[in-house]
């Protein structure tokens, strides 16, 4: 069996993993590239086989790095299935419907107001290319040996990221492998942390927490800067991820202001996405999804509702958002400020001093977010300059990754150690650092692969 990394190697995003085994070919997840533009370049490129020698794909969750290629290489011809959890099921439509109206969507802006560098531009992928990729999906429960190709089989184990976030096992004959996908945190607020590592012979692990450690979780620096905007009349702008970290955040809103430590403003939740996936995971607290912490099961209120919870669901109501008529807290995406409503609030509130942007999560390189938390006194978008003089502030207590220690706690789970221990998906630096610690700390080896390369398991 060979495993060749197509993507997410020295880069913490495009997370791609080829595996051959004798005639079978297995993709393990099929991320879009996101940040600098190199890197988006990346998602033009063909893919480097045929798309029909594929036998199958296997998604570890359903955030645009794993899933966002997925249109793309139905486009270029692959048509067999799309194995996951059965709540990734769920919640990868909303992403990839999200992403090909987005796609769509900037290209005829792009042509219109002629800030392309190309005669007409098209989008990566439309909404037939994402419609083909969700009717591909096969939901396949945890811990449940599944077949996907001629001598190979797949078992999803919970990884505690996201809802429907998985840990890879593969097994070829005697062979096995292992993708952690994007370990979730064992405090998680919402979710159960991630279950033990499997005993593989070779073993595949994120690091886009590699060289850093999260700090308690203290909703206090959180509560403080927003405090501090409401106070001088502002409107607190939060760039969120529509899955898992809008929910996560109104968690945390309704935590402080029921304990009066915000005062209590209207929350608006301002994306179509986030509002897809709130009705999802609405249904999961519902049905008592054993992914949900139990303490959040037996909650006979909505976990999610602060207590003046206003969601815009149309245009018109999101653009009265650009000029709010008191103070209030504003959740849009998308989570790094690349696409999405959140771009035109930024547009309209960014060069208000009086306002706040809040991003509570982790910024790749390139993207609007990573500028804003570097400082950036001025944002580019829709073909021009917009000034910052908002106050800015970054929150790591909301990520939903493992840091270093929590990596290397899970990997030590692991009932054996694997021969290899291949680091992906983090930054140089991150994935460098989370090497080093496990060849020290653990005596694995450890690699970080090149792009592109291949190696034997």
């Amino acid at each position: 069996m060979s495993l060749q990394f197509l993507g997410a190697a020295g880069t913490v995003t495009g997370s791609r993993f080829l595996l051959t085994a004798d005639r079978s070919r297995l993709l393990v997840d099929c991320g879009m590239f996101q940040g600098e533009r190199s890197l988006r370049r990346r998602n033009w490129v063909p893919f480097p086989v045929p798309v029909t020698d594929l036998n199958a794909v296997v998604v570890t969750h359903s955030h645009l790095d794993h899933v966002g290629w997925l249109p793309r290489l139905v486009r270029q011809g692959f048509a067999g299935p799309v194995y996951c959890s059965s709540w990734t099921a769920q919640v990868a439509p909303i992403v990839l419907r999200d992403a090909a109206h987005l796609q769509e969507e900037d290209a005829r802006y792009a042509s219109g107001h002629g800030y392309s560098r190309h005669a007409d531009p098209r989008p990566l992928f439309d909404q037939a290319d994402a419609e083909k990729a969700i009717g591909l999906l096969r939901p396949v429960p945890y811990h449940h040996n599944q077949v996907v190709a001629p001598g190979l089989a797949v078992c999803l184990i919970p990884a505690g990221h996201i809802l429907g976030s998985s840990i890879v096992q593969v097994n070829a004959g005697e062979r096995s492998l292992g993708f952690s996908g994007d370990l979730g945190r064992a405090d998680h607020p919402l979710l159960a942390g991630p279950q033990v590592a499997p005993a593989v012979d070779a073993m595949v692990v994120e690091s886009t927490y590699g060289n850093r450690t999260h700090p308690p979780r203290d909703l206090e620096r959180l509560a403080a800067p927003i405090r501090r905007a409401l106070a001088r009349g502002g409107v607190v702008i939060i760039p969120a991820f529509a899955i898992d970290r809008t929910e996560v955040l109104l968690m945390a809103l309704r935590e402080l202001m029921t304990a009066g430590r915000l005062p209590s403003v209207p929350v608006f939740v301002d994306s179509p996405m986030a509002l897809a996936a709130l009705r999802v995971y609405r249904q999961a607290v519902r049905e008592d999804a054993p992914e949900i912490r139990p303490e959040i099961r037996t909650h006979s209120t909505d976990p999610f509702d602060p207590g003046d919870l206003r969601l815009a669901s149309t245009a018109e109501e999101s653009a009265r958002l650009n000029d709010p008529s008191s103070p209030c807290i504003l959740l849009s995406a998308s989570g790094m400020a690349t696409g999405g409503r959140v771009v035109h609030h930024l547009a309209h509130l960014a060069p208000e001093p009086r306002n706040l942007i809040l991003l509570p999560g982790f910024q790749v390189a390139g993207t609007r977010g990573r500028a804003l938390l570097d400082g950036a006194r001025t944002l580019k978008m829709y073909g021009g300059y917009v000034p910052v003089r908002a106050e800015v502030a970054g929150v790591d207590d909301l990520s939903a990754h493992a840091d270093a220690d929590g990596l290397l706690a899970w990997l030590k789970s692991a009932p054996a150690p694997p021969r290899t221990c291949y680091v992906v998906h983090g930054e140089p630096p991150a994935s460098a650092a989370l090497a080093a610690r496990i060849d020290r700390e653990l005596g694995w080896c450890a690699v970080t692969p090149r792009d592109a390369e291949r190696v034997l398991v």
